[in-house]
Formats: structure tokens, sequence, C-alpha cells
């Protein structure tokens, strides 16, 4: 049987570092081109990797036509509609996060994919990195977790740093909440099980602090951010219950890595026909847990406001 065919959409600087490498490397797939917004940045992309480069609307119809599955490297919002039409299309979907700041959004890719009963995975990087995909299951598997805290304090906006994803337009929008934020979600939902009620407060900087209640019983806190001080910055994982504390490794690994990991669970769940546990439904409730913290931290931020008027 010939390999399967993943096409790529994006074409920026997380794709040119992460999909496009683990694409391209990946012994079990035939990388079959990249579409870009940008023409030039599609053709560089695809010459680096010896496949083909498309761009403009016709180039999304000619690069689904030459795919079984589309990989993303989009902004979420501009992923949703296009995921929702490859699935339409009967591709299969390795989406990244968030896949939409929007419930519609999200929603409607979900529904695409179960139209025409196509896979899905959504890379949430920490279910998929060597580094922490196996600590997760573990301690998913012991259960009696009572309490957990979740910290990601990125310095992507913070002075003086230099990054290629700081140009991000959508990241500088909608701040840490919506780009880490589904990072620290990923790993508590595993371990406490899905969130019931949310309490969200955001402070100066794009630091927003979430108090989470979960179907377990338990709860959790969350503080995210994009806008850390270099000092400052920093990620982590902590879980506390009947056995002990445990702590989320350190090390994740290379991306690169993490992503072909991410492919392989999509080839799995299309050979077997099982859903993944990340996938777009699982997408969905992120985008509604985010939505939800964001509208009151909003609020809250308006009362504040206008009590000081």
């Amino acid at each position: 049987m010939s390999k399967p065919r993943i096409g790529l959409l994006g074409a920026g600087p997380w794709a040119e570092r992460t999909h496009a490498p683990a694409l391209a490397g990946h012994p079990g797939i035939e990388f079959s081109g990249v579409w870009g917004r940008r023409p030039e940045a599609a053709a560089a992309l695809a010459a680096a990797h010896d496949t083909t480069a498309h761009s403009g609307e016709a180039g999304i119809d000619a690069l689904f036509a030459e795919s079984d599955a589309i990989a993303f490297a989009l902004p979420p919002d501009i992923q949703a509609p296009l995921a929702a039409r490859a699935a339409a299309a009967g591709l299969h979907l390795l989406m990244d996060k968030p896949v939409a700041t929007t419930v519609a959004g999200a929603r409607e890719v979900v529904d695409a994919a179960a139209s025409t009963g196509v896979q899905s995975v959504v890379f949430c990087t920490l279910r998929f990195a060597p580094g922490t995909a196996g600590w997760i299951d573990e301690q998913a598997a012991k259960g009696g977790w009572f309490t957990a805290h979740a910290y990601w304090l990125n310095a992507l906006y913070g002075t003086g740093a230099d990054s290629p994803y700081a140009a991000s337009p959508w990241r500088r929008e909608k701040g840490g909440l919506w780009d880490v934020g589904p990072h620290a979600l990923s790993a508590l939902i595993p371990l406490l099980g899905d969130v019931t009620d949310v309490t969200a407060v955001r402070s100066e900087r794009d630091l927003t602090h979430l108090v989470l209640r979960h179907v377990s019983g338990a709860a959790s806190t969350v503080a995210v951010t994009l806008s850390a001080p270099e000092a400052g910055s920093g990620s982590g994982v902590e879980v506390r219950g009947e056995h002990g504390t445990a702590v989320l490794p350190t090390e994740w690994g290379d991306p690169v890595d993490s992503f072909r990991a991410a492919t392989d669970a999509l080839l799995e769940s299309v050979r077997t026909g099982q859903p993944h546990a990340c996938d777009v439904r699982f997408g969905l409730r992120l985008t509604e847990i985010l939505a939800e913290a964001e509208a009151q931290a909003t609020e809250a931020q308006a009362q504040e406001t206008r009590a000081k008027d």
C-alpha cells in the first residue's frame, strides 16, 4: 500500500522549525506539499524539504486533492474554517492548539469531522512530547489527586525578548490564556477530570489566573502569561494527593519528535478507527473552557473600570 499523504497549511516559523521537518523526516508518510499565505515562504519551505509549494485559493484545493490528511500551522481562527473545509473533503486533521478562539469556530470543525468520519489529533505538545507524555499517563493511572497547580509564565513579550513568534498578531491580541493556556489544561484534565467550573481574573501584563473545579471533585489553579520578565519566566505542573506530590518533568524534548509522535497518533486512529484522546472534540472542550475564562476576566476588568469612574 502507498504511504499516507500529509500536506501542510502554514509556512511561518512554527511550520519551518517543527511541522515541516517532522513530516519530511517521517518514514511512514509522504509529505505531499506546503501551502502558505505568503507564496515566497511556501516556496522556500517546500524547496527545503523537496515537496510542492502552493498558495492562493486554488492552491488549497490542489493540496487537498494531493493529500489524505492535512497538518496545520496557522493562527487558530484561520485554521478552524480551513480544517472544517478539509474535513468536509474527507481529509484527516492534524491541528495545532487552540483549535479556534471561538466556540462556534471549534464546533464547526467537530461537526465537519463527524459528518465525514475523518480522524483528528490536536497537537497539545505535553501529550506527545517524549519527556512529558509518559508522566501524564502515569499520574492519570494513579489517580487520587486532590489538587494541582500549573503555570506557564512565558517571556515572549517580556522586556528584551527576541523571538520569531513575537511577530504573531494573534498571540499579541489573545495573550497567554489562549496560547499557553491549552498546555496547562491538556495536562490537568487527564489528571483531575473535565472542568466543571471556571473562575478567572486578569491582571496587568497579560497575567491571567484561573481557579478550576473538576468532575473528580478536585480543584486546580493556573497562571498564564506571555509577558513575564525573562528572569521570572518558567512553566510547570505540580499535583498533590494520596500518593504524595508529583512534578511534571522540565525536559520536554525536541518539538520535532513530539510532532512526529502526534503524526503517529493520527495514523493509528486512521488505521483502527478509534478516536484519539486529543482529537478535535477535546480541542473544542479546551476552547469552551478558555472562552468562559476570557469572558469572566474581561467582565471583571470592566467592573473594575466602572468602579473607578
